[in-house]
């Protein structure tokens, strides 16, 4: 297999913003994982784009145990530490930009908040329409989107230590995209029916209101469903 030139060590230039993701997320990623319709996952293998260091198949295993689980992530480092974290959980991590080099195909896909870093969101749902087996579904969750009043913000501070450009998609770029790519789209409004932790404002959530706005209104979460 040759080795791909278009890795990155980090996503960030401030890997603390890679470690402190685990604790930051997982109260979402439960969330994500209440949402989805599917239940029993036993048979399923799935896969998650964009892993960081794994911290969201490790919880899924743990509440909806899984036949195998792939992450995937362009960023060398944060795969090493997801590698070493996983336990004896049926999890392989990799960092790679593509799936075309394996012949695995996938019942689930996920993705959290990094749809909104990909360039090109049409070769991105064509991949993930290679990816997954007929009948299968991707979860994308996002909050970062031009549709959301707090984005022009946060893509400038996300720029200034991102390793890698940030676009400026809105909602229908991404539903756009996936409709081309044969996919049946939906998407729901991701905590419109659950409590919000109200932590203290930060430099991205400057008020308790945008905290609750974002979360309950900006944060989306679209199925992807293969309809071949």
């Amino acid at each position: 297999m040759a080795v791909e030139t278009n890795l990155i060590e980090h996503w960030s230039s401030l890997p603390s913003e890679e470690d402190a993701m685990t604790e930051e997320h997982t109260w979402i990623w439960s969330e994500m994982i209440d949402a989805i319709d599917e239940t029993n996952l036993s048979n399923a293998d799935v896969l998650d784009f964009g892993c960081n260091q794994g911290g969201f198949l490790r919880l899924l295993h743990d509440l909806r145990p899984f036949r195998s689980g792939t992450g995937v992530d362009i960023a060398r480092r944060p795969i090493e530490i997801a590698e070493a974290l996983k336990g004896n959980r049926p999890i392989s991590y990799r960092a790679t930009a593509e799936l075309s080099d394996t012949d695995q195909r996938f019942d689930l896909a996920f993705s959290h908040e990094v749809i909104y870093l990909l360039a090109d969101l049409h070769a991105h749902a064509r991949q993930m329409a290679r990816a997954l087996k007929p009948g299968g579904s991707y979860y994308a969750v996002t909050c970062c989107h031009r549709d959301s009043p707090l984005w022009a913000m946060w893509r400038a501070r996300i720029q200034e230590f991102s390793n890698i450009p940030v676009p400026n998609h809105s909602i229908a770029d991404i539903a756009g995209a996936f409709r081309t790519a044969g996919f049946a789209v939906s998407v729901r409004r991701f905590l419109a029916n659950a409590f919000v932790p109200m932590e203290a404002p930060s430099d991205y959530l400057p008020t308790d209101v945008d905290r609750l706005e974002t979360y309950s209104r900006w944060k989306l979460m679209f199925r992807f469903e293969t309809t071949g």
